[in-house]
Parts: C-alpha cells; sequence; structure tokens
C-alpha cells in the first residue's frame, strides 16, 4: 500500500467518528496496538526533542525500506506515533521524505492538539524524515 492509500485509509476511518472524544479514542486505540519497541531502544539518545512526553523512536534498514518502531509514555502522543508508523513504516527513504502528509490536516489532528502535543507531532514527522535522508546518502 501506498504512502497516499495509507492516507486515504485513515481520512476515512476518522471520517466514521462525530466528535473529537470519538476520534481520541481512535487515536489511544491504535497507539495500543502499537508493536512495542526493544527495550534496548529506549535511551536517551532515540528521544524525539520537542515532544512534551517522553517518545523513543528507532529506524532500521531493512530491503530497502525503513522499519520504525516506536514508545511513548502518554495515551494519546502513543496513538499519535502510531500513526505516522503505520504511514511512513515500511517504506523507501524517496516515498517519506516525498510524503506530504497531507491527512494530518484533513483529519483535523493539528487543530485538536494542543500546541505542545501539535509541536510533538511535528518533532515526530521531522525525525522520521530525517532517519530517512540519513538511510538515503548511505545507500
Amino acid at each position: 500500500m501506498t504512502i497516499e492509500e495509507t492516507e486515504q485509509e485513515i481520512t476515512e476511518e476518522f471520517e466514521l467518528f462525530d466528535d473529537w472524544m470519538g476520534k481520541y479514542e481512535h487515536l489511544i486505540d491504535m497507539g495500543k496496538s502499537l508493536a512495542m519497541i526493544d527495550e534496548k531502544y529506549k535511551t536517551d539518545d532515540k528521544i524525539i526533542k520537542g515532544c512534551q512526553s517522553r517518545v523513543w523512536m528507532h529506524s532500521e534498514w531493512k530491503d530497502g525500506k525503513i522499519i520504525y518502531t516506536a514508545d511513548s509514555d502518554a495515551i494519546i502522543t502513543k496513538g499519535m506515533v502510531a500513526l505516522m508508523i503505520r504511514v511512513l513504516s515500511n517504506h523507501t527513504p524517496d516515498e517519506i521524505i516525498n510524503a506530504k502528509l497531507e491527512f494530518v490536516e484533513k483529519i483535523g489532528l493539528t487543530q485538536h492538539l494542543s500546541p505542545t502535543r501539535s509541536n510533538g507531532l511535528v518533532s515526530m514527522i521531522k525525525q522520521m524524515k530525517l532517519d530517512a535522508l540519513a538511510y538515503k546518502v548511505q545507500s
């Protein structure tokens, strides 16, 4: 599935909810289903800077694609990182770097996050794209 197809799927999922309480619950459920990051990667150098909560993210190169794993100590933030991993993980560096991620606006996420959580989301995206750029340069 392409990044754009995943974005469309997520947009359609969020359209099923009438209010933001339902959307937050969906986000929390996504966080609960997030595959756990290996404990050995829960180190200070894996913490995403700019997040109010602690978010650890690890990326690895496998068969020309980048696989992300992550965890957070906050349930909404964990849902946000799960959402981003669902969209960007298992894609090539070029696909990740060039992803427009328009679904974030379409589902209204940036409008309904606190400024600190919104900054955290931007930091997650920035880190994922920086990792993709680093893998692209190495390959």
